[in-house]
């Protein structure tokens, strides 16, 4: 198998890595933060096949897989592009106007009970709500939440809305379906971390370059190019655990799809997680403000490490799978 990217599949990372520069630059960082979503930044991303990616082209998709899928999210991943793009993605099949971007889809996991607060990204932004449960999917009309947006929410570029309870909803897709979202839901959130492993250990490398101490780059300093050193490993573990995974979901005759899928998720997790810590440490006393990029990359980090289930409940499902 080979996990390195095609042509074709190198044209869609640098198509959309264009875009997404030019549109979610850290320069627009601060205009984005005031209004993380809008209608007209989702419909660009529809434009751009974010949502159809997968679809079939009678249904106006590109019909491509979810290796391309997790490159797309990657490219995502890199500049941190706010939205519901996981769910509205993989409910274009589902969901009329998800795929063109007309109808906005969020959703809430809740295949694992909890008793945590009940929160919902881009809750106010949202058309349709859909519950993932062990037995099957749920569609609620976003307009019957009831519930109060969080004041200071973790991410910046991902408001809030917590939620009482939930209504019931109406049944659309049965458990074959709600398993298939659980586990492209968990590689595409892989990916997303994937991006920001390799984004922070750029920002880490291009800060240790230019800043100086002694008279010299701080990234001629022994300490700091282990620092860097360890963060290409891990992003480079990511990628192909992530690339590994999207080639399995494609033929699932190479390997079990589940542990691929979980194997990515931590990896790319830790990475990311690794990373982005590193990054701020490098920045040193700078990399805690407000004003510069990495604590936007380690609190998304946060985000998406719940998302589509946690590290130590990938970590388990890949030891369970290797015990049996």
């Amino acid at each position: 198998m080979d996990f390195q990217p095609n042509e074709d599949q190198l044209a869609l990372q640098e198509g959309l890595r264009s875009f997404v520069e030019g549109r979610y630059g850290f320069d627009r960082v601060p205009e984005i933060e005031k209004q993380p979503f809008t209608r007209e930044a989702w419909s660009e991303l529809a434009e751009m096949g974010v949502f159809a990616l997968r679809l079939p082209e009678a249904e106006g998709g590109v019909e491509l897989g979810m290796v391309e899928a997790a490159i797309a999210f990657q490219e995502l991943g890199r500049r941190l592009v706010p939205g519901p793009l996981i769910w509205s993605h993989l409910a274009a099949s589902l969901v009329a106007g998800s795929a063109t971007g007309e109808t906005v889809v969020g959703g809430l996991d809740l295949t694992h009970p909890s008793s945590d607060p009940l929160l919902v990204e881009y809750g106010a932004d949202l058309d349709v709500l859909l519950l993932l449960r062990s037995d099957g999917i749920d569609r609620v009309e976003a307009t019957s939440l009831e519930g109060r947006p969080v004041g200071i929410p973790l991410d910046p570029l991902t408001p809030m809305l917590h939620v009482s309870e939930l209504p019931k909803g109406e049944r659309i897709a049965g458990a074959d379906d709600a398993e298939r979202f659980a586990v492209e839901g968990a590689l595409l959130a892989a990916a997303q971390m994937l991006g920001i492993a390799e984004l922070t250990l750029d920002y880490a490398t291009e800060y240790a370059r230019t800043r100086e101490q002694f008279d010299r780059p701080i990234g001629s300093f022994q300490a700091i190019k282990h620092l860097l050193a360890d963060c290409y490993v891990k992003a480079s573990q990511a990628r192909y655990a992530v690339y590994a995974a999207g080639a399995t979901l494609d033929d699932p005759t190479v390997g079990d799809v589940v542990r691929a899928v979980s194997s990515a998720k931590v990896v790319a997790g830790e990475a990311a997680m690794h990373n982005a810590r590193k990054c701020v440490q490098i920045y040193g006393g700078m990399g805690y403000t407000w004003e510069l990029p990495p604590h936007y990359y380690l609190k998304r980090t946060f985000v998406l490490e719940n998302a589509f289930g946690t590290i130590p409940t990938h970590a388990e499902r890949v030891a369970a799978r290797l015990a049996a």
